[in-house]
């Protein structure tokens, strides 16, 4: 069983995969609690990995974001392979605290303020920025990096980091901008 917060369909609207259509599977429960946090770890349901797959199937798009809370606390490679025999691209969304399947398709590493990351592989990072020093950020093993403003809070503060800094990319809550979930 796994407490599931909500599942849904809509668009990615952060990072490398902004406006692709997914299945969203936020789970419950994180090691960190984030002023900034979107989640209501308290609520939620759980659900067997059947129920969580049958919920997965009723919309049409490939892609699943394992998202929360901290998801990787959560998953295996068992739950995983459940997803990609039913013909699913499965990534996460994770802080990067904690040691990962080897059989995710995409893997995006927020990692946030008091949090190791123990990772050794992220295909993109995106940073909530709050005015940190992002170039020790630089050295992490990702394909990818997107600065990302704090709730859409400090956008021009997060666009000047960008310029000052061009190995990231600017990264909007597209799914806010446009009150989608």
């Amino acid at each position: 069983m796994r407490k599931i917060n909500e599942i849904f369909y809509s668009l990615q609207g952060e990072g490398f995969y902004v406006g692709t259509p997914a299945v969203f599977v936020r789970f419950s429960g994180c090691n960190l609690s984030c002023h900034f946090c979107d989640t209501l770890h308290e609520s939620g349901i759980y659900m067997t990995d059947e129920v969580i797959l049958q919920e997965v199937m009723k919309y049409p798009s490939e892609m699943v974001i394992l998202t929360g809370g901290e998801p990787s606390m959560f998953i295996d490679e068992k739950f995983v392979d459940m997803l990609h025999q039913a013909g699913k691209y499965v990534c996460i969304e994770t802080n990067g605290a904690f040691a990962l399947p080897n059989n995710l398709d995409w893997i995006t590493c927020s990692p946030k303020e008091g949090c190791e990351v123990v990772l050794t592989r992220m295909d993109e990072l995106k940073l909530v920025y709050l005015g940190q020093d992002i170039i020790p950020f630089e050295s992490m093993p990702a394909c990818h990096f997107f600065l990302q403003p704090c709730s859409g809070k400090n956008i021009p503060e997060t666009v000047q980091a960008v310029l000052e800094h061009p190995k990231w990319r600017l990264s909007l809550q597209t799914h806010k901008i446009l009150n989608i979930q």
